[in-house]
């Protein structure tokens, strides 16, 4: 027998011995979170003289997120507008009233205009081939247009100014007339224009004084509670910026507006001094008509 047979056999068994342990670890491995859900946690022990806001608790953070979560969610401009001063609140109730008056100037302005134009170039149509100022008035009906209201004031003239020998005369105070009538046609059409321009200058700067006065109730809010922490002074300047919002969308389409306004507004004014150049046209002719009629009378 070979004295080296036993060392080898001890060393055969170790080296079983030493790929027998991982098998083994495996097989207690899943054993260890029973044992490890089995001891007891560790309890927190805090001292005495400990500061209990310092120490925050996952609890305390997740209500805190909360919280933030709800006041976030709450500042819609419904509740900002509720919780506003009085006076930001009249404020933004001003402007949206004066919202309100430029969309229903707005409307009304749009039929008023679109009406009277088509009324005037389809009064205009009628008296193209008239050749004397009775026969355009008879032409037009007794449909009231400025037109009309021309060749009533012209017929008039003429006929208070029967009998005198001066055509330059009655043209002269015909015009007169004439020029009086596109006034009122023009501030008739107008009205509500002044009003659109006053509401798109001022209405800025109501919104700003609304947020002036917000900002200043602020910062005296953040004065008394002595702190500069964004959740408390948020709402309150959000607060103030809302009533600048209110003069912007009060202020931009009374401007829009009123500038369209003034260009088709203009363009009616030109079809009124187009009739007016008309009638004064048919007046000439009558005229000119009662002249050679009285010299192939004589």
């Amino acid at each position: 027998m070979s004295p080296f047979r036993p060392i080898y056999r001890v060393l055969f068994a170790l080296a079983m011995l030493s790929l027998a342990q991982p098998s083994f670890a495996q097989k207690a491995a899943p054993q260890a979170p029973a044992v490890a859900a089995q001891a007891p946690a560790p309890a927190v022990q805090r001292a005495p003289d400990a500061d209990t806001d310092a120490v925050a608790t996952p609890t305390d953070s997740s209500r805190s997120q909360k919280s933030t979560t709800v006041a976030l969610r709450e500042l819609s401009p419904w509740s900002m507008f509720l919780s506003a001063d009085i006076l930001v609140k009249a404020v933004m109730i001003g402007l949206a009233f004066a919202s309100l008056v430029t969309w229903t100037i707005f409307i009304a302005k749009m039929i008023e205009l679109s009406l009277v134009q088509r009324k005037l170039r389809a009064a205009l149509a009628k008296i193209t081939d008239s050749r004397s100022l009775a026969e355009a008035q008879f032409a037009l009906g007794e449909k009231d247009s400025v037109l009309l209201s021309l060749l009533s004031a012209a017929m008039r003239e003429a006929r208070l100014s029967a009998g005198t020998s001066s055509d330059s005369g009655i043209k002269e105070r015909a015009a007169s007339s004439f020029a009086e009538i596109v006034r009122a046609e023009a501030r008739r059409i107008r009205l509500g224009m002044g009003l659109l321009a006053t509401i798109g200058a001022t209405s800025p700067f109501v919104g700003l004084f609304g947020t002036v006065w917000g900002i200043m109730n602020s910062f005296i809010g953040i004065s008394k509670s002595q702190t500069t922490n964004l959740a408390v002074v948020a709402p309150g300047i959000a607060e103030a910026l809302l009533a600048t919002a209110f003069g912007l969308v009060a202020a931009i389409p009374a401007v829009i507006i009123y500038n369209h306004f003034t260009r088709v507004t203009k363009g009616y004014l030109e079809l009124v001094g187009r009739s007016s150049g008309a009638t004064g046209r048919l007046l000439s002719r009558d005229l000119d008509r009662t002249h050679v009629s009285s010299h192939a009378a004589e």
